[in-house]
């Protein structure tokens, strides 16, 4: 083994490791213990994040930001990443937006000229168009780690009619349409919610929770599956061309629309109960372009909506 290649295997064990001796190391590569350590001395002067102790429970030990070893890509993986990066550009919040950053031009800094002129070709050519949200989610990363670490975390949260303190347990994070939601168990209404990061303006305490005591999905996967799978209303919407347009756009409508080759559509699906309100506020604006023939709840609702806007503007006539 070449002293490059030794190296490169070197970072890969000890990224493994995290704690070690240098006896260990010189065993595990059958070299001598100087070796080791001049190869040890090399790897911190590139920036290896090491850091020995001494005495009889000595060694070395690896620092919480590890570097990961060399890995060799081919041009059209390289090209992959900087696609799979250019689909986040427009969220105003990701949970490692500086990282982000720094990652791409350390990554860029490294590649061929005529590759780094191919990479800005398509970005210039391809976007991942998002709306402009003008609303902040300072938060995102402090709810990303408790997502991960499966913590329970007591928020502030303010909602669209009022700001109270609940105890959330979560099931994930996902991002839609460049707002980023958490579905989560609320203690305070027994049952799951979705909250809105950029509506959570504080969390108050994070700590973990007992495994299997609240009735929540085991990955974000199988929540939005189950979300799509919604089975409390079954909804038919009748609609014109322009109706199948805006709805087609919709993911969750999209499931359910069925084409006519005459022209126009049905929507028909079963959906959840919380997704009621969200369906009156979608159709309304389609006005004549959206016909709802079921449920009854759901005409009912819209006819609400209707009769506050009327008198909302008519009241004074």
């Amino acid at each position: 083994m070449s002293k490059a290649e030794r190296l490169i295997e070197m970072m890969i064990t000890i990224n493994a490791k995290k704690d070690f001796t240098v006896g260990e190391l010189a065993r595990e590569f059958s070299v001598s213990k100087r070796t080791i350590l001049r190869d040890l001395q090399e790897l911190e002067q590139a920036g290896f994040p090491l850091y020995s102790e001494v005495g009889a429970a000595g060694g070395y030990h690896i620092l919480k930001e590890r570097i990961l070893p060399p890995i060799t890509f081919s041009e059209s993986e390289a090209k992959a990443i900087f696609f799979a990066c250019q689909a986040l550009q427009f969220y105003r919040d990701l949970p490692f937006e500086q990282e982000t950053i720094s990652v791409l031009k350390k990554f860029l800094n490294c590649l061929p000229l005529d590759i780094q002129s191919s990479i800005t070709q398509f970005q210039n050519k391809v976007v991942f168009w998002i709306p402009d949200r003008h609303c902040n989610s300072p938060l995102l990363k402090s709810m990303f780690h408790i997502v991960v670490n499966r913590h329970a975390a007591t928020i502030r949260y303010s909602s669209m009619h009022s700001e109270s303190i609940r105890t959330i347990i979560p099931i994930g994070l996902y991002a839609m349409n460049g707002l980023w939601y958490c579905p989560a168990y609320c203690t305070k209404a027994n049952q799951i919610r979705e909250f809105r990061i950029d509506r959570v303006k504080e969390i108050v305490e994070e700590k973990p929770y007992p495994k299997g005591k609240y009735p929540i999905p085991a990955s974000i996967q199988e929540y939005l599956q189950d979300l799509e799978a919604g089975n409390d209303y079954h909804i038919k919407i009748q609609l014109t061309d322009i109706g199948v347009k805006r709805c087609e756009t919709e993911c969750l409508l999209a499931r359910g629309l069925k084409t006519f080759s005459t022209g126009g559509g049905i929507i028909d699906m079963k959906i959840r109960r919380g997704t009621l309100e969200w369906a009156a506020d979608y159709f309304l604006p389609l006005g004549s372009n959206a016909t709802v023939l079921e449920p009854v709840e759901l005409i009912e609702l819209m006819k609400r909506k209707i009769d506050e806007l009327y008198r909302h503007y008519c009241s004074s006539e």
